[in-house]
């Protein structure tokens, strides 16, 4: 016997069409919020970055591969960030990771462009990215600026001494935080447009969506965090 509530087809009924209202009002308020986002102020961004790709250097304007849009996920993987002798990236950057193939082409149709970026040595990008069997593209920020002026990396000192992550200041960093920053080319001119980070990324966890339909939704009670049950997808096993 289940310990859930239980009810007739019209209880249910009629508390679904409440909850209906509900799901209106968030997806009402979410569509307010987009135009918020949209209207943020461009940054132009001045400074060179290089990125080394499987073809040659890359600019940041070239990582656009002629379209106007950019995302540019920050895949923790690399300095500071290695949790076996294969140097296997971050369990929930992959997780995001399994969403990109399949959407890339859509992106496309509207005039984006994603990849990802780390500071690891593209060779070992390369190799990841083939063991996980991803096709997006991916490329080193290694020896760059980059992902530590847009808030995914910390120096040492940082580190030691407190940083400025997800728009607020925290006492000590970790080497590399997840997060997505967006930008726009316009006029051969790059502009910075949105970054965000920590559960800002989950909008890119497919898998979410579907734990919040489910009968016991994301289940994450009494795990100290949440990733304790996210695994690389070739690591599951027989379920």
């Amino acid at each position: 016997m289940t310990k859930h509530k239980t009810g007739t087809r019209e209880e249910w009924l009629r508390a679904r069409l409440a909850l209906l209202e509900a799901e209106k009002r968030l997806m009402r308020q979410s569509d307010e919020l987009a135009r918020q986002r949209q209207e943020l102020p461009w940054v132009r961004i001045d400074k060179e970055y290089l990125f080394e790709t499987e073809g040659e250097s890359a600019s940041l304007a070239d990582l656009f591969q002629g379209r106007s849009q950019l995302f540019v996920y920050h895949f923790m993987f690399g300095y500071g960030y290695r949790l076996t002798d294969e140097r296997q990236g971050c369990t929930g950057c992959s997780l995001i990771a399994d969403h990109f193939d399949c959407v890339i082409p859509h992106l496309n149709g509207r005039n984006i462009t994603l990849v990802c970026e780390s500071i690891a040595p593209l060779q070992d990008i390369q190799d990841y990215k083939q063991k996980m069997g991803w096709r997006f593209p991916w490329v080193s920020s290694f020896g760059s600026d980059f992902k530590y002026d847009f808030g995914a990396a910390f120096t040492e000192e940082q580190q030691r001494d407190g940083a400025d992550y997800n728009y607020q200041h925290v006492d000590r960093a970790e080497p590399q935080k997840e997060g997505m920053s967006v930008f726009a080319l316009q006029d051969g001119a790059v502009y910075h447009t949105y970054s965000t980070y920590a559960r800002g990324t989950e909008v890119f966890m497919g898998v979410y969506r579907f734990l919040d339909l489910a009968p016991w939704g994301r289940n994450e009670n009494g795990l100290e965090f949440p990733q304790a049950w996210w695994r690389r997808h070739d690591e599951y096993g027989n379920r």
